[in-house]
């Protein structure tokens, strides 16, 4: 059996459509109804999976900037090193 709006069927019939078109259009807007809910869980179920791959991304991001910034450690005591030789041959 084929589910209908009941509400959109009296409306319908109160507004002068005759019963059979009534019928038809409300059992038509419950199979969008239907279809519009299952879109809805998938694109709820797509938004959680984006979600963990955000999440993912953000954690290797972070793992790139404690690299990032550790060369920058390196890279000045590098730098430091190199002056205090060039210091000491010159000085």
């Amino acid at each position: 059996m084929t589910t209908m709006i009941a509400e959109l069927y009296d409306a319908l019939l109160a507004a002068g459509a005759p019963e059979d078109k009534a019928r038809k259009a409300a059992e038509t807007v419950a199979a969008y109804e239907t279809r519009f809910v299952g879109i809805e869980t998938k694109l709820d179920r797509l938004d959680a999976k984006m979600d963990v791959g955000f999440a993912k991304i953000l954690g290797e991001f972070n793992k790139v900037y404690g690299d990032i910034n550790l060369i920058k450690w390196m890279l000045g005591v590098l730098l430091a090193g190199v002056v205090s030789l060039v210091a000491k041959t010159f000085f």
